[in-house]
């Protein structure tokens, strides 16, 4: 007798991470519009697939690889909303046309599975990058193959990622009743300037912190100091006003301080470039020499067969074809069209060539430091420059209004679809090196990479357009008291805006610049030390993003820190983090879920407040029993997680 295949691409693993897909990638693109985040959903797609296939008669270590990798791709892909909101903030969309949205993150996507599959030899297999996101899901599938124990864990991952996720949608859902504040901020004057505190009191923010760890949370915590507490004093002193402070300093970190977080990003990300080109070109010439090994008839073992490269370049030119017609559609009967030969001939150009090099390089950020702690936004930052830049050199500058927002549009259309290779190509290396490790055919993983690609680009349009509709994004017209702050994608189109518009706040991202080479200069000098790293783009964010989206997650890595010392104290050290990591999951995902729940509560109701049961007067103990009662749950839950970790049988521990 010879032994049943092994379950691996099967339609039941196909359709479990479908459904999961709804659920994260929901989620990923609350948490992305509300704070400019996202987190990476193959190790809580693992164990919810460990926990529902081990019913099932037949499955494998295999069959739950597929299904977190199918997943983890659609999850991934929502960090494509850091470009595609700012089609509706420029005025060119009203709202989010289903088929053009998916069908821009469904060609940039499976662009980014195709560029990435010849590196997977270089940078997966034949190399020393640690990948750490794809080592742990690769630990939790194993050790939930492996044994009764192991089912046992995955049984009590599953259950903190419930309980955490049921008690962050409750205190949301309190928020919303206003019996508990969402944000608490106080501006005060400083001298002749002014700034100001601010924080959320969110368990997704919580979680997110936990998860990027105390080196991004201390370099986040930089920035804040950096914004805040120098940069906006300053700016304000050299402005002053006699209105109200919130206006008054809000408004000038608005048009100021978030673009010297912008030099700091940028300057971050052409650093990072720089730093692994060398690796990358040594690892492209290695996928090639694999690649002529094998056709000169070399045989390879299961765990050695991809896509073959021919239909790898068939399928990539294919889809150009597609993104053509989708320019098209942007440009017919429009200022641009008479230059469309040209305009779409130029991009699909600089798609293949950005492109290819954008896969390498976030390829390699992924394996260096994990997808989540990937500077995929400062990628998205330089190919939107890049695209604008080139669009002036064709049009130049002082065009009219309205070709002015049609070539803004177009760059942004360009660099959705170069997102969209470096958010998969970020997460598909990651997802082959799991793969890697539990014996995975890379055909295979890479066929279910795709299919994971047009899982999200069907399930993300109709969720950004209720949120549009409901909440819609701040500075938009219409947008309500609960506007989503789309910070990236406000970033990435005031920046096509500014240089074709010849407007651009070029003297703040010069200061952001000099401060990103100090901090560049810094970090180097910590690591020499062998000290905690200063992470540059961490400081960018911190400098960036609003101090209510920024205090929560530095304080979130700090709770991480101390529950991971705990947990190399206990007896399976490996164990207790892997259980802090789905806590922290749990934590992001019911509010985040909660959150596209409350946009359709408020597009039935038609009310910015459906929920509230108190009037503004209740604010001051709203504040006060707000903050008591959530930091209380935080401590709680992460004490639950102790006593799960405690209570896991000896074999598991």
């Amino acid at each position: 007798m010879t032994d049943r295949p092994v379950a691996e691409l099967t339609l039941r693993g196909i359709a479990l991470g479908g459904i999961i897909t709804l659920l994260f990638t929901a989620a990923n693109v609350y948490l992305g519009l509300k704070v400019g985040l996202t987190f990476a959903t193959s190790i809580p797609a693992a164990v919810i697939s460990m926990a529902i296939l081990r019913y099932l008669p037949n499955s494998s270590v295999l069959e739950n690889n597929i299904v977190q990798t199918v997943a983890s791709a659609a999850g991934t892909l929502a960090a494509i909303i850091f470009v595609l909101p700012g089609l509706v903030m420029i005025g060119w969309w009203q709202g989010f046309p289903y088929w053009l949205t998916a069908g821009i993150t469904a060609t940039g996507g499976i662009l980014g599975v195709m560029f990435s599959v010849p590196l997977r030899r270089a940078l997966v297999v034949d190399t020393d990058l640690p990948y750490p996101e794809g080592r742990a899901a690769a630990e939790v599938l194993k050790v939930g193959a492996g044994s009764r124990e192991g089912e046992v864990e995955s049984a009590t991952g599953l259950r903190l990622i419930v309980v955490n996720a049921v008690a962050s949608a409750a205190f949301a859902i309190l928020t919303q009743t206003k019996l508990a504040v969402a944000e608490a901020s106080v501006w005060f004057r400083t001298g002749a300037g002014a700034t100001g505190i601010s924080g959320g009191l969110s368990f997704a923010l919580i979680g997110v912190g936990h998860l990027v760890g105390l080196s991004v949370g201390v370099a986040m915590l930089a920035g804040i100091a950096i914004g805040w507490w120098v940069a906006l004093p300053i700016l304000t002193a050299m402005a002053p006003s006699t209105g109200p402070v919130a206006e008054w300093a809000g408004g000038i970190f608005s048009r100021d301080v978030r673009f010297l977080g912008a030099g700091v990003i940028g300057v971050a990300a052409i650093w990072t470039l720089l730093k692994i080109i060398g690796p990358v070109i040594g690892g492209i010439r290695s996928s090639l020499a694999a690649a002529s090994a094998k056709r000169d008839g070399a045989v390879l073992a299961i765990g050695e067969r991809d896509l073959p490269i021919g239909i790898v370049t068939v399928v990539a030119l294919a889809t150009l074809v597609p993104i053509a017609g989708l320019l098209w559609s942007v440009i017919a009967g429009g200022p641009l069209a008479a230059s469309g030969v040209a305009l779409i001939g130029g991009a699909l150009l600089f798609i293949l060539l950005i492109g290819l090099v954008i896969a390498a390089v976030c390829g390699y950020m992924a394996g260096l430091i994990g997808a989540s702690n990937s500077p995929v936004s400062g990628i998205g930052i330089l190919s939107v420059l890049a695209a604008a830049l080139l669009l002036v050199g064709l049009f130049g500058r002082g065009t009219s209004p309205e070709t002015t927002q049609a070539l803004v549009a177009y760059a942004l259309i360009v660099t959705g679809v170069v997102f969209g290779v470096a958010t998969i190509s970020n997460d598909n290396l990651q997802d082959l090196k799991t793969g890697e490790l539990v014996g995975a055919t890379p055909w295979k993983q890479q066929v279910a990479l795709v299919i994971g690609v047009v899982f999200g680009s069907l399930v993300i349009p109709p969720v950004l357009d209720l949120l549009n509709a409901t909440l819609g994004f701040a500075g938009t017209p219409g947008a309500g008291p609960n506007a989503l702050s789309a910070p990236q994608a406000a970033l990435i189109s005031a920046l096509a805006k500014g240089v074709l518009g010849g407007d651009l706040n070029w003297a703040m991202i010069g200061v952001g610049a000099l401060v990103g080479v100090g901090v560049i200069i810094i970090d180097e000098v910590l690591g020499k030390l062998g000290w905690l790293r200063l992470p540059p783009l961490g400081v960018g964010l911190g400098i960036y993003l609003p101090m209510s989206a920024t205090l929560p997650v530095v304080l979130g890595a700090a709770i991480g820190h101390a529950y991971d010392r705990w947990a190399r104290r206990s007896a399976d050290p490996e164990a207790a983090e892997r259980l802090g990591v789905l806590a922290a999951t749990g934590l992001i995902v019911g509010e985040s879920l909660w959150g596209v729940g409350f946009a359709g509560i408020v597009y039935m109701t038609n009310s910015d407040a459906p929920l509230a049961l108190v009037g503004d007067g209740f604010a001051p103990p709203a504040l006060i029993g707000g903050t008591i009662l959530f930091l209380g749950i935080v401590a709680a839950l992460y004490r639950y997680t102790r006593r799960q970790v405690v209570t896991l049988p000896p074999a598991a521990r």
